[in-house]
């Protein structure tokens, strides 16, 4: 199906897109904030591939191996989200912080 497709492809770019912020970011709480959304991306294409391919099943090969994508999807998912959880107080702490110490530099500068 169709809607599938876009799905793995919408995942598989929403991947890159966290890959590339967690390269360009240098506060390590926001790494891993990141890399857990990314986690959490991959699995979700994972998923979706593994779904795409129960859809029209050529064989017995592609049903196993669209029932392990399935289940490696899921528990990427939800180890990201779980990632994900736990590293976003911390991530918006550091976040804060950055934001306070840039304020307190620019009254200084003035």
């Amino acid at each position: 199906m169709a809607i599938f497709v876009f799905l793995i492809i919408f995942s598989l770019m929403f991947y890159l897109m966290y890959k590339v912020k967690y390269f360009r970011t240098q506060l390590p709480a926001e790494k891993k904030w990141l890399s857990a959304k990314s986690s959490i991306a991959l699995g979700s294409f994972v998923f979706f591939f593994g779904v795409n391919s129960l859809i029209n099943p050529l064989s017995t090969v592609a049903i196993v191996v669209g029932i392990i994508l399935l289940v490696v999807g899921l528990g990427s998912i939800w180890a990201g989200y779980k990632a994900y959880r736990f590293y976003l107080p911390f991530a918006i702490e550091e976040a804060e912080a950055v934001k306070e110490a840039e304020m307190k530099e620019k009254t200084v500068m003035d």
